[in-house]
This record gives C-alpha cells, structure tokens and sequence, in this order.
C-alpha cells in the first residue's frame, strides 16, 4: 500500500484521468474530492461490500433457480 501525506487543497493524481483532493480536515475526519470519469464507480467500502454481497446473493439465486427449472422440466 502506497501511503502518502497531503495538506488541504492537495492533490493526488491516479493515472491520467483521476485526482483525488483533500477539501478539509476536520478533527478525525478529512473530506474528499474525487474528479475521475463517469465510467469508474466510486463507493465508499462499506457500500462497495454491500454491493458485492447484493450481487453474491443474487448470483445464488439465480443458480438455484435455473438447477430447480432445469430438474423440474419434462424430459421428451
């Protein structure tokens, strides 16, 4: 892991197409601007890991289901 130390109004550049600003600090807490493009989602970790076990758990369902069409079909 890269760790790097930035002031407010300083930048960090990812690649070509994101930056990464600290707009404040305020005690424990620092405030973020994140200027990338549309395509590249942006969460913060406890949704991101929402989103991965929403889409694990839709993903058993579905294979569930497609095994209990595919075992209750009739055989010609």
């Amino acid at each position: 892991m890269l760790v790097l130390t930035r002031k407010i109004n300083e930048a960090i550049k990812i690649g070509d197409e994101i930056e990464i600003k600290v707009l404040a600090v305020d005690g424990d807490q620092i405030k973020l601007g994140i200027d990338a493009p549309k395509h590249v989602d942006i969460h913060r970790m406890e949704v991101y890991l929402d989103i991965q076990e929403q889409n694990s758990e839709a993903a058993n369902i579905s294979t569930d289901l497609f095994h209990l069409l595919k075992n209750n079909t009739k055989k010609d």
